[in-house]
């Protein structure tokens, strides 16, 4: 996905925006402290997974619940990956990615979140192209997918901010910012 802008940021409808810069500080506060969790519960539910979200939020461990939504994440990854069209040019990326699938829920069972996080945007960036081509990589891309559907664009906007956390070593933050991403994968 191409890096965001101002203009991008601005793609986002309104209601969105205050949350949305409450959850990605911009760079110059990356070793703020980082969003309530009241806030990152908000996004969870602007993206329409609040529910989801709230059930494997709440435990700190690799439990039963965050090994089911793991597994549903894969498999629905996997049907997504299988199902997506592309060129017979990109079949070598969509193998790649699903390859890359078990060794980052490998990295979430083993509480490496910063991989993870480094991971899960590459995942992103790979999944963005196979869905929408070169599209993904434009500057306008999160316009694009906010005029199909707003949770979309929210949803990719999120995944294009991923990269900006790389600097945190806030072990929960980075957590449920993964988990919001894996909710909403595993429903898509």
């Amino acid at each position: 996905m191409a890096r965001l802008s101002q203009h991008t940021y601005e793609a986002l409808p309104i209601e969105y925006r205050k949350i949305a810069e409450q959850l990605f500080p911009p760079a110059e506060f990356s070793g703020a402290v980082h969003p309530s969790l009241d806030t990152i519960f908000t996004f969870a539910e602007m993206l329409g997974i609040g529910a989801d979200f709230s059930k494997v939020s709440k435990s700190s461990e690799v439990d039963t619940s965050i090994k089911n939504l793991l597994g549903h994440f894969q498999n629905n990854l996997d049907l997504l990956i299988q199902k997506t069209w592309v060129e017979k040019d990109d079949e070598v990326r969509k193998e790649k990615l699903q390859g890359k699938i078990p060794g980052f829920i490998v990295e979430i069972e083993e509480r490496r979140y910063k991989e993870a996080l480094i991971n899960f945007g590459i995942i992103l960036e790979e999944l963005a192209y196979l869905f929408f081509g070169a599209q993904s990589n434009k500057e306008d891309f999160i316009e694009y997918v906010s005029r199909i559907d707003d949770q979309m664009g929210l949803f990719w906007w999120y995944g294009g901010r991923i990269h900006s956390l790389s600097g945190t070593n806030d072990t929960e933050y980075m957590r449920s910012i993964l988990l919001i991403g894996i909710c909403y994968l595993t429903n898509f």
